[in-house]
């Protein structure tokens, strides 16, 4: 298990490097993290959802995705509450306080209480029967004495499995030596010792002067320092936490064609963004500045978890002004999702699925009205565009009132396909208007970059880390 010191500490993408790592190894690995918060989500071949990180380490594992690998996601839908994803499917929302104190739901009293921590150990059984090793993620941190006794994911998770533990903690944020030794010596003497090494991540610069480093943490913690990883920035995999966005770019850069991504309160799913991001010819950005939207020659409106809030904030923060004025002077607007939901005419929200909103107009660009639903559409899909292949998933509640896959009208698109931007025929078709350039060579292949994305992120962290010391930890059991 890769545990960490916080939350973003590097735990996902290590978990991710190892899966690399044992595959290349000649092991059978897979993922597992028993419970995610995340609003970043992937679709199994089977159509059931789960967390994104577990997805992309099951790739750099080389083996489908399963709901077993992340048997429990939470997905937020406000400060107080989320949608309790259980098994690939939605068990409604839940407060944050019954979640974690009473591990029930808002709804009845008589509401058949659900043994969480059963489904998740069953999970992982069913799991560790099919591969081996289970490279297992935590969450956040561990060191979180007053949700100890409802941890699902950490070291309760540890102990049930039998797992080696690998600390993981951020030397970039500073402070990495009260982390550490904090986060060990506050566990319990029982879980002190499933702590077998230390990484720490995110290292900038001459990696000599962190020697003694390691030295005082191994003296002080009684563990070993088993790598120093530095960070890098140029190898690209894709990340679940929201977190990541703040590195992204937020204004346009002339020269380049300007896409601009909305940035929504509830954005779910910016993964969507990465292959088009990669184009040498865009210039991709994420903005609320409705200044900046002006400046874009393409403006995205993504996928969002509360679909009826974020469009009453893009009314009361200009942009949604903004972006009509964009479509009447001729430029393309393209909604996923949340997005192409807020383009239609109407939203209607009678049950009261996102929230106390019944109804709201959207912005009017395509001719579709949306009613949202309990029930959520979860699917990978193919799909012909300019009469060329193309595949992506859905993951949507809420029902349009056309059969379309893909809806256009002059200058505007809207689709419910995840992944939709992935496939070179659509990007092609979105950049022919703006550069004469085609892309130099032959067609971007996105599998073949991320294949070759695992590869170097195993090289790096084997760089790094004393893999035969590694190994000999895992051994000793």
């Amino acid at each position: 298990m890769f545990a960490g010191t916080g939350s973003d500490v590097g735990k996902s993408i290590l978990a991710a490097a190892f899966c690399r790592i044992f595959r290349q190894d000649g092991y059978q690995p897979a993922p597992f993290k028993a419970q995610n918060m995340a609003l970043n989500s992937y679709v199994t071949p089977e159509g059931l959802e789960i967390g994104r990180a577990q997805a992309v380490q099951a790739e750099a594992a080389g083996i489908p995705c399963h709901t077993d690998m992340n048997p429990l996601l939470l997905k937020p839908q406000s400060d107080h509450t989320s949608q309790v994803v259980l098994h690939g499917k939605p068990m409604g929302s839940k407060d944050a306080y019954d979640y974690w104190r009473k591990r029930g739901g808002r709804g009845d009293e008589s509401e058949e209480r659900i043994d969480y921590r059963q489904e998740v150990c069953g999970a992982y059984d069913r799991l560790a029967s099919r591969y081996n090793p289970i490279v297992m993620e935590g969450a956040g941190s561990i060191a979180e004495l007053n949700l100890r006794s409802t941890d699902l994911v950490n070291l309760p998770m540890a102990r049930y499995a039998h797992a080696d533990v690998i600390l993981v903690g951020d030397i970039d944020r500073g402070g990495v030596f009260a982390s550490v030794y904090g986060s060990i010596a506050l566990q319990t003497p029982e879980d002190r010792q499933l702590i077998k090494g230390i990484i720490i991540n995110k290292f900038r610069g001459d990696m000599r002067l962190f020697d003694e480093g390691r030295t005082i943490l191994e003296d002080i913690c009684g563990i070993p320092v088993l790598g120093v990883i530095p960070y890098f920035k140029d190898i690209h995999i894709e990340e679940e936490d929201s977190v990541a966005l703040a590195q992204k770019q937020y204004s346009a850069e002339r020269g380049k064609v300007n896409v601009a991504v909305v940035l929504l309160r509830h954005i779910s799913n910016f993964t969507d963004f990465d292959v088009l991001e990669r184009d040498l010819r865009v210039n991709l950005f994420y903005t609320s500045n409705t200044t900046e939207l002006s400046r874009a020659d393409i403006i995205i409106l993504p996928g969002t978890k509360a679909t009826l809030d974020d469009l009453l904030e893009l009314r009361r923060n200009g942009c949604a002004q903004a972006i009509l004025r964009a479509h009447r002077e001729g430029r393309m607007v393209i909604g996923i999702c949340g997005g192409y939901q807020m383009l239609g005419q109407t939203i209607d929200d009678p049950e009261g699925i996102e929230g106390s909103v019944a109804s709201l107009p959207g912005l009017g660009l395509l001719p579709i009205h949306t009613t949202m639903a309990a029930e959520k559409k979860t699917r990978q899909v193919t799909f012909l565009f300019e009469g060329q292949p193309c595949s992506g998933y859905e993951i949507h509640q809420g029902v349009s009132d056309t059969t379309e896959t893909i809806l256009q009208t002059d200058h505007c698109i809207g689709t419910y396909i995840h992944g939709f931007l992935d496939n070179a025929p659509v990007i092609e078709h979105l950049l022919k208007d703006f550069t004469t350039e085609g892309p130099t060579g032959a067609p971007f292949d996105y599998q073949a970059f991320k294949e070759e994305q695992y590869n170097l992120l195993a090289q790096h962290v084997r760089r790094h880390v004393d893999m035969e010391r590694f190994y000999q930890i895992l051994k000793e059991d």
